[in-house]
């Protein structure tokens, strides 16, 4: 493969998954820990109080990045552990854990990309209306300040969000997610409201003379299907977050369609767009797999469902099709000009074999689906898409959400009786690929 001489290889986390140490040092309740702590919500009962226990052995978990020559690592900041209610000053002992983090990474030689929000709302602000609430803005605002003031020194690459899709819509909408409301008037609240967030935390770091670059991170899918269908999801999937980022304004023909089926969006206030539209260097994007779709009676207000593949499927029954991960970032490119882009998320969860004494656990499928979904960043940057960073998805096998420990997305297993970790074929195959494109570069 060829790639750009200064592309960048990383691997990917985020805090509530790995870190555990869910009561200690200060931290605030966050809305998984009481969706996990809800009956029915989460298989098995799982919740992420212990998780990985990255808290105690990431100097472990960063030896091992090293060791595969991983040159970034993209993290979140659990906003819990720097303020447990949500308000107020920033809890030491959160912003201490998170400069030791990150200078263990520089003494390695590893880029940190932190990320200040993946879910983990403090519960105390859902209380008071989480995203749906107009209130939380500001209180993010707030929080990243504390955040670029206590880590800008070290961090010079930031996101604000990650997936405000799932954070809305899953967490709101279907409420599949935390904090799980099933309220699509609330939903379509939170996702303007994250987004706004986004645009005044990114004015707020350049106000402030915040050093380096700061984006945002979308899930994004491409789409197809009978055509109108198509289009809708399309509108509420990726359009609805791309446009008002970078065009500064959200699609009429999904306002239209909301309006007409969820209500008013009367959320939307003077000035909103522009500020959500603050100029980001760099678009980070998710990708895992792709979308077909047919109209339906039974999708609330979107009226459609996924056509079922009939093709390979990863663990969580979603398709492999990595040639759709091109075409959606030529898509972007033909769509929204030469925005930078960088690939945040990608990866496979499969039943990979039990921990059982082995030196690396072989995992065939996600190394062909890595070399697929890779090759397909090749393609795009080939046709002159400008692609400058590839994350895995992820590190280490973790806490999967509402599918508790069931799911695994790790290029290394953790066994999580002792917490051992344990290399995957598919870690193997990225140290090498790393390698071969440092010797070529």
């Amino acid at each position: 493969m060829s790639f750009p001489r200064d592309f960048t290889w990383g691997a990917a986390t985020a805090a509530y998954q790995i870190e555990g140490a869910a009561k200690l040092d200060g931290r605030g309740e966050s809305i998984w820990d009481r969706f996990c702590n809800t009956p029915g919500k989460v298989a098995n009962g799982d919740t992420g109080d212990r998780a990985c226990d990255h808290y105690h052995r990431w100097p472990e978990d960063l030896d091992l990045m090293a060791a595969l020559g991983v040159r970034a690592y993209r993290f979140s900041i659990a906003w819990p552990r720097i303020q447990p209610d949500g308000r107020g000053p920033a809890n030491r002992k959160g912003l201490d854990f998170y400069r030791a983090l990150v200078e263990g990474m520089l003494e390695r030689g590893i880029s940190p990309l932190a990320t200040l929000y993946h879910w983990d709302l403090p519960q105390r602000l859902q209380d008071d209306g989480g995203w749906a609430s107009r209130e939380v803005v500001d209180r993010f605002v707030e929080y990243a300040a504390l955040v670029f003031d206590g880590l800008g020194d070290l961090v010079d690459t930031w996101i604000t969000h990650n997936e405000p899709w799932v954070t809305a819509f899953l967490g709101y909408g279907y409420g599949v997610k935390a904090p799980g409301v099933a309220d699509w008037p609330q939903a379509l609240a939170a996702a303007h409201h994250v987004l706004l967030s986004h645009g005044r935390a990114v004015n707020a770091f350049r106000d402030e003379g915040g050093r380096g670059e700061i984006g945002i991170t979308l899930d994004l899918t491409h789409v197809t299907g009978e055509p109108e269908a198509a289009r809708r999801l399309d509108g509420h999937r990726n359009r609805w977050f791309l446009d008002p980022v970078l065009r500064g304004g959200y699609p009429a023909d999904l306002v239209e369609l909301y309006e007409e089926r969820v209500g008013p969006l009367e959320f939307v206030q003077p000035g909103d767009l522009e500020e959500i539209a603050a100029p980001i260097d760099f678009l980070g994007v998710n990708f895992y797999q792709p979308a077909v779709v047919r109209p339906s009676s039974v999708d609330g207000p979107l009226a459609l469902e996924q056509v079922p593949s009939d093709g390979p499927l990863t663990a969580m029954g979603w398709t492999v099709e990595p040639t759709s991960l091109t075409s959606l970032l030529v898509r972007l490119k033909r769509d929204y000009g030469d925005v930078p882009l960088v690939i945040t998320e990608n990866g496979a969860s499969y039943d990979d074999p039990v921990p059982d004494g082995q030196a690396v656990i072989e995992d065939p499928e996600r190394v062909a689906y890595l070399r697929g979904h890779i090759e397909a960043v090749e393609r795009a940057v080939a046709a002159g898409v400008d692609v400058r960073g590839y994350y895995v998805w992820s590190l280490l096998d973790n806490f999967e959400w509402e599918h508790g420990y069931d799911r695994r997305f790790g290029i290394v297993a953790v066994d999580f009786e002792n917490l051992e970790r344990t290399p995957k074929r598919s870690a193997l195959w990225y140290r090498d690929l790393i390698a071969q494109h440092s010797e070529g570069s």
